[in-house]
Parts: C-alpha cells; structure tokens; sequence
C-alpha cells in the first residue's frame, strides 16, 4: 500500500498566499510603458510650463515688470519652469539666446518684453524668428517688442511675425479705454465691456498683416481713429499672441491685463499640445 503525504495546514495556507498575491500584482509591463497612454498623460501632466522671458532695453521698469509677470503667471497658470534673461537699458543689446543654435527649443513659449529699437542686425533679427519657427515654440510679444529690431534691414519679418507695424505712439501718457472687437476669443474670456487702464502709453499701429486678428482697441486721441492693442498672429506654424499694452507696472499688475495675457499663453500653447 503505498502512503500518501497528506500537506499540512500551514503548508496549505502559505500556496493559497501566493496564489493570491500573483493575482493581485499590479502589470508592471502596462503601468511602466514609457509609450502607454497612461504613462504619456501623468508625465504630461507633471511638466512644468517651459517659459523663456526675454526683456530689458529702454525706457521701461523691467526689474519690476519680471517680478509683475513672474507672480501674475505663477498664479494664473500654475506650475512655471522660468527662464528670464535680463538685460541693460541700452537700445542696441542684442541679447546673446538668439544666436545660440536652434535657440527656442528648450521651451515651451517666449515671452517678449523687450526695447532693442537701435539693432541694426539683420542676420540676427532673422535668427529670432527663424528660432520660433524651426521649433514650432510660440510667442508673447509686449510693448516695445514692436517698436524693437525696426533699424535692421530685416525689419519687416519681425513686423510680420509680430503680426502688426508700428513706429511710434502718442506722445500724452494717459489711462486707454480698452474695447473689445472679438468678445467671443478664449482670449477675451472674463474681459469687461470696456477696461480703462491705470495708465498707458498708446501705439499707432500703421499695418495689420493679412495672418493677424485684431482682438480689442483703443481709440487714439492725436489720431482720431481705433488702435489695436491686442490680437493673435500665426506666422508659418509659430502662433504669437500681441499686445502694446503695458508701458507701467500699475497696467501689467491689474487683474485685467494678467488674465487675458495668461489667456493668450493658453491659446498660444494649444496649438503645440
């Protein structure tokens, strides 16, 4: 007669263990999948927003303006990777990013801040916006960033990436009667019927490019017609939100200006997602 061994209780209760805890195991081969749309989504949404802020030049409180836009944003947009570089107040600084290779790619959007209205650099001009458009990266363009780069002899491609001309502004500094044009625009989401800023400094504008949309205006007393002072530009992949406000600190800290310039690095960024 042959015995057989009968298991013992313990021996019984340790296999059901395992059994149970093969079974509960999580996939590691799902969850790690660096290509898995669960993987892709989390590490997505872990990135900080990859900005580059760019400013200095003339006649402007750019100190002030970098710690205005820097908490503003940080508040509006959430989680930042900032990279600001400053810059004197010379008008001929050419500021040395743009002549690094392939300069904007390590960033998810450029601000511009900037007041270099003396470079006279054509080849330089042309390596900015060739910088934009190679990495796909959008752009914020404030204030004097339209009165910069108009000396060099590649002018017109600054002027066509910004999306609008101008030379000059009024000579009066005074609070602007904000109006929208296209209250529908994400962009204008929030924006009252009409803002009067703190202060400002008006730009005539001379020309709208055929690749812009004029978002809101301000009606200029020395030339007796609408000026637009907000819009959007996409310039051969590269989507660029504009505006001439923000001349003061006082305009750049109101809830106003913050929110929509938020709401423009929102519409700038969607199309790169």
């Amino acid at each position: 007669m042959v015995h057989r061994r009968i298991p013992s209780l313990r021996t019984l209760l340790f296999a059901a263990g395992v059994v149970t805890f093969a079974f509960s195991m999580p996939s590691f081969a799902q969850s790690t999948d660096p290509k898995s749309p669960v993987a892709e989504e989390t590490e997505q949404q872990a990135k900080p927003t990859r900005i580059l802020l760019v400013t200095g030049g003339c006649c402007h409180d750019y100190k002030e303006q970098i710690k205005l836009i820097k908490k503003g944003l940080d508040k509006e947009l959430g989680e930042i990777e900032w990279t600001v570089k400053e810059h004197g107040s010379e008008r001929t600084i050419m500021p040395p990013i743009y002549n690094q290779g392939n300069w904007a790619a390590p960033y998810d959007l450029v601000i511009h801040n900037e007041c270099f209205g003396g470079v006279e650099d054509g080849a330089f001009v042309e390596r900015i916006v060739s910088g934009h458009v190679s990495a796909g990266v959008p752009a914020v363009v404030i204030h004097c960033s339209m009165h910069s780069y108009r000396a060099a002899a590649t002018a017109e491609t600054w002027r066509a990436f910004l999306g609008v001309t101008s030379r000059r502004h009024e000579k009066a500094k005074r609070a602007l009667d904000v109006i929208p044009v296209a209250a529908e625009h994400p962009i204008m989401k929030g924006f009252p019927n009409k803002w009067q800023t703190p202060n400002g400094e008006l730009y005539v504008i001379e020309k709208v490019w055929p690749t812009a949309t004029v978002l809101a205006q301000a009606y200029s007393e020395e030339e007796k017609a609408e000026q637009p002072v907000v819009w959007i530009n996409e310039y051969q992949g590269a989507r660029v939100f504009g505006t001439t406000l923000g001349h003061h600190n006082e305009t750049i800290a109101d809830e106003h200006w913050m929110q929509m310039t938020a709401n423009g690095i929102r519409w700038a960024l969607d199309k790169k997602e």
